[in-house]
């Protein structure tokens, strides 16, 4: 599937940016420093750079929600972060670009994640982090349920449409999504008729079962399943086996070089070549991925759909350095060229 037909493109687009996407998962920042290479340490065969500038960016769960709020949808991020000097950039972050920080709970045994990256003539050298992996505590995992049913408007049994439309859960292993909280989120969800997509860590891939939507890259499929992806026959293999073990609606594995295949629970496969024109760094691309596709099927767009309109997404991240997000409006001006009468 390459092309999207016009009154479908237009249906989906009049409908998108009107829906409260919850994002629960493990925040970040991801500090970069960038300068150049001009000689190698006298104490250590490594190279010197000399750092010409520096920034900080929202990442992980964080970055999702940047882009959810890129696609015009209002996001309500969830997270945990220490009481520590991050913490306090992180909710300054979350300020700068309007995004609450309502949903973002402070623990005191651990620090907040921070990544850095040092860049030099667009190429990474070395990445440091600083982080926990400990999972969060039973009275926070309680805490952060209450809060998502709040939002979600779980304790209203009268109400009969929900405020939130989806939740995303983008989950890095940073101990923030524990085992009672999937299960307990995700039965909510499935209660109240809400879409539940996830960006899965792989080491928890077997927690996420009867999901609505998973997207998992090769490398982390090939991993839950027990058996490398070479050819397309074992990705069939890798691929209707995780389904049958999630019970999941769909999935969608993204491939780098070799796009995208989505899984779907009436045995349909299709395959998406990549849209990339040129590959920088794929930092935050999955993030994009999952962000998109949850606008899109709020928005009305089938299973299909919305995975054409990721990989269209994730083909614009991947060329540039760090973490970035597509727009609502570069993404129609990149689609428009794919839709057709």
């Amino acid at each position: 599937m390459e092309t999207i037909q016009t009154e479908r493109f237009n249906q989906i687009f009049s409908h998108w940016g009107r829906h409260k996407i919850l994002i629960l998962g493990d925040v970040m920042l991801d500090e970069y420093l960038w300068g150049n290479v001009s000689r190698i340490s006298p104490e250590a065969p490594v190279p010197v750079v000399e750092i010409l500038k520096d920034s900080i960016k929202l990442g992980g769960a964080a970055n999702v929600a940047l882009n959810v709020k890129a696609l015009k949808d209002e996001p309500i991020l969830v997270g945990v972060i220490g009481k520590d000097k991050n913490g306090e950039r992180m909710r300054e972050a979350l300020n700068s670009v309007r995004i609450t920080d309502e949903g973002i709970f402070a623990e005191d045994s651990r620090q907040t994640t921070m990544k850095t990256r040092v860049i030099a003539h667009n190429q990474q050298v070395v990445r440091a982090d600083r982080e926990d992996t400990q999972e969060i505590s039973s009275e926070l995992v309680d805490r952060i349920i209450d809060f998502v049913k709040k939002k979600i408007g779980a304790e209203s049994p009268e109400q009969s449409r929900r405020e939130v439309s989806a939740l995303i859960i983008s989950d890095y292993g940073k101990g923030v999504i524990t085992l009672k909280l999937l299960s307990e989120l995700i039965d909510l969800c499935r209660k109240n008729h809400i879409f539940i997509g996830v960006d899965p860590k792989e080491t928890h891939f077997l927690n996420y079962k009867k999901v609505s939507l998973i997207t998992p890259n090769h490398n982390e499929a090939a991993f839950a399943y027990g058996k490398k992806i070479k050819d397309e026959a074992i990705l069939k293999e890798v691929g209707w086996g995780l389904m049958d073990k999630l019970e999941a609606e769909a999935m969608l594995i993204t491939r780098g070089q070799l796009g995208m295949s989505l899984f779907e629970r009436n045995q349909s496969l299709t395959h998406f070549p990549t849209r990339a024109k040129k590959v920088y760094d794929v930092t935050g691309a999955g993030d994009t991925v999952i962000s998109t596709f949850t606008c899109a099927f709020t928005a009305g767009a089938s299973y299909k759909e919305a995975a054409l309109i990721s990989n269209h997404a994730a083909g614009m991240v991947i060329g540039e350095v760090g973490t970035a997000q597509v727009t609502r409006n570069q993404l129609t001006e990149e689609l428009k060229n794919f839709v057709k009468d």
